[in-house]
């Protein structure tokens, strides 16, 4: 190229516009002070002209329709191959067309050129790419699109190849459309239904790109888009154009959404488990059965270490689970029935001990109050694991990956044991005999079969306290 470029003085050039899908030089040879211009873009732009070719030999023809079908033929099969088709054209300019040009260099000559080649251009997809849509698409309840300025057989053939569009939808008229089209569409009345359904639009330029985005927003989509310089028209940006990172932002961000909800969860549990005992305690007996420093070390447990256990879960590596993060309430209706029925047990249970535990047990006054303490303090620790599905039943699926949450229980029941068997003046215990560990091991680990009976029941789909709000 440097040696070729030697040869030519550069006079003017017409950089590439994406609206017009072409870029054009005007060149002087230094030869024979002879002028050209050469364009080079989109086959079909091109080609339109062209009013001549060269052959295989090098001999100069006309460009009739017959030829000039036969090249459009030439351009869709390489369209329906996913290869991008651009075609070079030239022209000699006459010596008195050239100083006019020369004077206004405003625009260089596009009629009546020679074609010179047509040219199909691979840009292979990735390995990972397909993998990656596929994690999307997999009841994640997320919809990709792809959006191109190529023409509607290369943007199918493309997004087939990425696994965005099935063969079977390619016959679909609706899964594929222009830009044009669809911005025209999408401000009908049947535009949501539209919206749900394309799959690829192809032919826009990047004022149509981001009226596309618009639309998908005023739609009530959120967006996330790879390969966009416009951050107005996203609701989450992507420092680079790789398609992968938008899963992976995808994953974390639905895996914290996930882990806050969890923590809120175990926390909320304590907290109602805590305030109802206590009051109850205190109106019918005068006394409340946690101390003040137990009740120090229970915020402990739902503070620092719980965030530690659950809000700190790293994304597991299958697919990602359906979620309208828009849409979902923070506690949802599963949520509240596994955490009210967990503090109503711990309610009942330590109540019950309140009350009757020095007569079950044969044991002192201050033996109970341990008891009562213990069972409390392990319960949370039980619960732990069921906050960490909120919804799956396997509640120990993937715990072996977790080593975060299993050194934290395990450091928990380790401080527990040193509180009660240790620190009698501080914490105001007694120590326990191993039957007494037994059975507040026993009455903590209910709460597993009892999260487990919980997730098999049917849950609706409104709101458990919509149906208060409305009555009120």
């Amino acid at each position: 190229m440097e040696l070729l470029k030697q040869n030519f003085t550069i006079l003017f050039t017409e950089a590439f516009n994406s609206k017009k899908k072409r870029s054009g030089v005007l060149v002087e040879r230094k030869e024979d002070n002879t002028i050209h211009v050469h364009w080079k873009g989109a086959a079909e732009t091109i080609l339109e002209m062209c009013s001549s070719y060269y052959d295989a030999s090098g001999t100069k023809k006309y460009l009739t329709s017959e030829e000039r079908m036969k090249f459009k033929k030439i351009i869709q099969g390489m369209a329906m191959r996913s290869l991008r088709c651009i075609a070079l054209a030239h022209k000699q300019i006459i010596e008195e067309a050239a100083e006019g040009d020369l004077k206004e260099k405003k625009r260089l000559e596009k009629e009546n050129l020679i074609l010179l080649a047509l040219l199909g251009i691979e840009d292979p997809c990735q390995p990972w790419v397909r993998q990656t849509v596929e994690d999307c698409k997999q009841n994640t309840g997320v919809h990709i699109k792809l959006i191109t300025g190529d023409n509607v057989l290369t943007a199918k053939a493309i997004a087939i190849e990425c696994g965005i569009l099935q063969p079977d939808e390619e016959m679909e008229s609706s899964a594929v459309m222009e830009a044009k089209e669809f911005i025209r569409k999408c401000t009908s009345e049947q535009g949501k239904e539209i919206i749900d359904k394309i799959c690829v639009v192809a032919g826009a330029s990047p004022s149509k790109k981001r009226l596309v985005l618009e639309c998908l927003k005023d739609k009530g989509q959120v967006v996330a888009v790879a390969g966009v310089n416009d951050p107005e028209v996203r609701n989450t940006v992507i420092l680079d154009d790789n398609f992968e990172n938008v899963a992976t932002d995808l994953r974390w961000g639905r895996c914290v959404y996930t882990n806050i909800k969890k923590f809120i969860q175990f926390q909320l549990t304590i907290n109602v488990a805590a305030l109802v005992i206590n009051i109850v305690a205190a109106v019918s007996s005068s006394k409340v059965p946690l101390e003040t420093v137990q009740l120090l070390w229970v915020n402990l447990i739902t503070g620092p270490l719980g965030a530690l256990a659950l809000a700190t879960e790293e994304p597991t590596a299958g697919p990602m689970e359906k979620q309208s993060v828009g849409q979902e309430p923070l506690i949802t209706n599963i949520m509240w029935r596994n955490l009210l029925t967990q503090a109503f047990y711990q309610i009942a249970v330590l109540l019950t001990l309140q009350c009757k535990g020095k007569l079950i047990f044969g044991v002192t006054e201050a033996v109970n109050d341990t008891l009562i303490f213990n069972t409390f303090v392990l319960c949370q620790v039980f619960n732990e694991f069921n906050a960490r599905k909120l919804k799956k039943k396997n509640i120990f699926e993937g715990i072996e990956k977790n080593k975060r949450f299993l050194l934290i229980g395990g450091l928990t029941i380790f401080l527990q044991v040193v509180m009660v068997e240790f620190l009698k003046q501080f914490a105001n215990t007694e120590r326990l005999n191993w039957e007494q560990w037994v059975v507040c091991l026993t009455i903590a680990a209910v709460s597993w079969p009892l999260g487990l009976i919980v997730k098999c029941m049917p849950v609706p789909e409104r709101p458990i306290f919509s149906y208060l709000w409305e009555n009120i």
